[in-house]
């Protein structure tokens, strides 16, 4: 008996996309899909959940890691900050506004461009997301590696 070459993750992703250009996506593609998606619904509402617990609301939360996860020590741009949310700019601002006033972040001017805002965790603002992060990351059951892989499948 012949075994068949394992295909690699690039030749998968092709025939998916030969398949769904060909004759639409099969069966097994919407039941993947699916539970895909029922599967993230799970952990938003079991993570949303876990931040309400804490004080905080889901996008609170999710200001706090975006911050967190994609600033690393320095401080974040305002624009920045509504690109990686998926919110306009002056929605962003009113919830910097609202996190300030609650000493979750802390606003600044950049030094550079007076008309740029810089926003950063606070202490208060680190201590609630290391609470939340840390409860969510043990209820996902993975690893770093294992996030990173799915997030560059995924984009």
């Amino acid at each position: 008996m012949v075994q068949k070459p394992k295909k690699t993750q690039k030749s998968r992703k092709a025939a998916v996309k030969k398949r769904s250009n060909e004759k639409g996506l099969a069966a097994a593609d919407y039941e993947a899909l699916a539970h895909f998606r029922y599967r993230l619904r799970l952990f938003v509402a079991f993570a949303d959940e876990n931040a309400k617990k804490a004080g905080l609301t889901s996008q609170q939360f999710q200001t706090l890691l975006a911050i967190k996860g994609f600033s690393r020590r320095e401080p974040m741009f305002v624009g920045e900050l509504a690109k990686l949310m998926l919110i306009k700019h002056h929605t962003t601002v009113e919830l910097v506004d609202r996190m300030v006033r609650l000493e979750l972040l802390r606003r600044t001017v950049d030094a550079n461009d007076n008309r740029r805002v810089l926003v950063m965790l606070t202490k208060k603002g680190l201590r609630l997301l290391e609470k939340v992060a840390a409860v969510n990351f043990r209820h996902l059951g993975s690893s770093s590696r294992t996030l990173s892989r799915i997030s560059r499948i995924l984009s």
